[in-house]
């Protein structure tokens, strides 16, 4: 056996212990149940989401998107309407 020892802010340790302890688990075996599953998975076994429920990479990709839009990249046409984008989208 070998010791881990992991600094985390006081309320995510305690938002954690608390669903942990609902589910009748304790930190240390939560923390060995997710080593065991990286070991299994060969790599993170869940997906990893932003606060906005995004990956960081959708996140980064919907920013890039807007600075681009702001400036007119990749913008061909206008439209006068939100009637008249919704007609030419239907088109295509």
């Amino acid at each position: 056996m070998t010791t881990i020892q992991v600094r985390i802010d006081k309320k995510t340790k305690k938002q954690a212990q608390k669903i942990l302890n609902e589910m009748g688990l304790d930190m240390s075996t939560a923390i060995k149940l997710y080593f065991k599953q990286i070991a299994i998975n060969k790599g993170i076994p869940f997906r990893i989401i932003t606060e906005n429920g995004m990956t960081l990479e959708q996140e980064l990709a919907i920013l890039k998107a807007s600075e681009e839009a702001k400036k007119g990249i990749g913008i061909s046409e206008s439209f006068d309407s939100p009637e008249e984008l919704i007609k030419e989208l239907k088109k295509k």
